[in-house]
């Protein structure tokens, strides 16, 4: 079986699938090398009450912890919602390859929805792609936020 950007994506919404179920807000990321997954990850802040648990921190941290660097250079990161600036600039400083996202993100998102923090030059520059299975990751959120008003 050939595996395709959609079939990684797709792992990674199973991951936002699993925070969904723990009232995360559903985000999943998987970080791929060659053509094998290293890491997956989801958001995990309201369980660990860490600002900073995002699904592509939790990603980045198991990859370097699996690959034992802080380089990432020839991975890839699958992530079912445009970056928000803090998971961007780990992105770049763990010099992530590619950027693969699902869902913009109008509000917090900085790979082109309120800037592009991809597009400055910095040391390391990461190739980014949007719109992998876009309407399935949007979904996923809007569906939550839906559940989550209905429950207020």
């Amino acid at each position: 079986m050939i595996k395709n950007d959609a079939y990684y994506m797709g792992l990674a919404l199973k991951e936002a699938k699993k925070a969904a179920l723990k009232n995360e807000v559903p985000v999943g990321a998987v970080i791929v090398l060659g053509d094998k997954v290293i890491a997956k990850a989801y958001n995990k802040r309201v369980e660990k009450e860490q600002t900073h648990a995002h699904a592509e921190m939790m990603a980045i941290q198991k990859a370097n912890r699996k690959l034992g660097s802080w380089r990432l250079e020839d991975c890839r990161l699958y992530v079912t919602l445009e970056p928000c600036p803090m998971c961007a600039g780990a992105i770049i400083q763990s010099r992530m390859k590619t950027l693969y996202f699902g869902a913009k993100d109008p509000k917090g998102g900085v790979a082109g929805s309120v800037i592009n923090l991809f597009d400055v030059k910095f040391n390391h520059q990461v190739e980014v792609v949007g719109g992998i299975l876009e309407e399935a990751c949007s979904n996923e959120l809007k569906n939550f936020f839906k559940i989550l008003r209905n429950n207020k």
